[in-house]
């Protein structure tokens, strides 16, 4: 679990730094960058919980960690979405323009 994990976290680590000039372009690229960030985010929480299930002997730590990740994922979502909301309202304003 620790190699994959730590192994996963390297390639999003590099992913997430080839996108970090592009974290505030359009919505695509932000949304691609949010991802990125959450999966980055995501392997140290997996990595995290791993050593919280080993030391505890109980599965609490994957509870916790999924509800985050899940939070996390809906706060990425919001973003997102407000943000191509807003690419939407600029189109339409400039088209009527």
């Amino acid at each position: 679990m620790g190699t994959v994990g730590a192994a996963a976290l390297a390639a999003n680590a590099a992913s997430f730094g080839l996108l970090w000039a592009y974290r505030l372009g359009d919505a695509n690229m932000r949304s691609a960058w949010i991802c990125t960030r959450n999966d980055v985010l995501g392997n140290l929480a997996v990595l995290l919980a791993a050593a919280g299930v080993f030391g505890t002997g109980t599965g609490w730590p994957d509870i916790i960690v999924a509800t985050v990740m899940s939070l996390l994922a809906l706060q990425g979502a919001m973003v997102v979405v407000r943000h191509a909301l807003g690419e939407l309202r600029t189109g339409r304003l400039a088209a009527a323009e």
